[in-house]
């Protein structure tokens, strides 16, 4: 790393995307740009409005720990402690999983489902489940702020950093109108003082992106994935179909018929989601939404109207 102060930002931006590039760092100009232009507390576009500007000493120290962090595989979402999702961005921090890119096809599908672009549409009620940094329930509350939202968590560093989120990314008419609560999957209905007022209300929909990565495959997956994000929130139990039974098994009694279950799922779970949904009469309807690569990733599952 560089001491001298004669470093501008365009000279200090090659050489760490250099550095990173020899130690196998993914995108390393685009993570050279954010630990950058984290750590002057500007945008990326003025790094190179400002590309003459000399760092100062006690910046180049404090990029220099960033780049320590990075190359030791800390995913560069915890280090600058943000994530771009769905035109907005999600504070995260250690213990809550990073938003992925994938996880928009499930909020582009829900919007479907809600019918976001359609006027005089009946306000519907939603309710995640495990909504992490609250990525997608705050995505869809934003464009379609005229529903009622509902998001559990069981992890409570997971639910402030959602509820921080939503203070700052929605608007403040909207910033109370999404409930978050605690619990384990459908037991944090019960047990939830802030649903008490509408316990007897069903849900028009039921969305969630859970833990579904086999347990066998996770000391396979990217050691930054690996050895920093929630293991909670990825390991799906040995055959990767645990928390789908879990959902499923009591999903049909918080919905109104003919209400729809949304999951994000892995590429090749497609025939375990079909044989869990078999068992129960209650699910009359399921597809397979592909994301952008075609890759399936969202079960979308009906209940029966009957």
């Amino acid at each position: 790393m560089p001491k001298s102060n004669d470093w501008t930002i365009i000279k200090i931006l090659a050489w760490t995307e250099s550095y990173f590039k020899d130690h196998s760092i993914d995108s390393s100009r685009l993570t050279a740009e954010m630990l950058l232009a984290y750590c002057l507390g500007i945008k990326r576009l003025d790094l190179y409005l400002q590309h003459d500007r000399p760092l100062q000493k006690n910046e180049l120290s404090n990029l220099k720990a960033l780049i320590k962090r990075r190359i030791q595989n800390e995913p560069t979402a915890y280090i600058i402690g943000e994530k771009g999702f769905f035109d907005s961005d999600f504070k995260v921090a250690s213990g809550v999983l990073i938003p992925r890119p994938d996880t928009e096809t499930i909020v582009e599908e829900a919007l479907k489902v809600l019918g976001a672009c359609k006027e005089n549409v009946k306000p519907k009620t939603i309710f995640e489940l495990g909504t992490g940094s609250g990525a997608i329930i705050i995505s869809l509350a934003k464009v379609a702020p005229d529903h009622l939202y509902f998001a559990s968590d069981v992890s409570v560093t997971s639910l402030a950093i959602a509820k921080k989120n939503a203070e700052i990314i929605l608007s403040k008419t909207m910033k109370d109108k999404i409930v978050f609560f605690a619990g384990d999957w459908f037991s944090s209905l019960k047990k939830s003082p802030e649903f008490d007022p509408i316990f007897d209300q069903k849900f028009d929909l039921i969305i969630s992106n859970p833990p579904y990565i086999p347990s066998k495959d996770i000391q396979t997956l990217q050691s930054e994935i690996r050895l920093f994000e929630p293991l909670l929130a990825l390991d799906g139990g040995r055959d990767g179909l645990d928390s789908f039974r879990f959902i499923l098994d009591d999903a049909h009694h918080y919905l109104v018929p003919g209400g729809t279950i949304l999951l994000e799922m892995g590429f090749d779970q497609k025939e375990g989601i079909q044989n869990i949904s078999k068992q129960y009469p209650e699910y009359q309807f399921i597809e397979f939404i592909k994301d952008l690569a075609e890759h399936n990733r969202v079960a979308l599952i009906k209940k029966s109207i009957d």
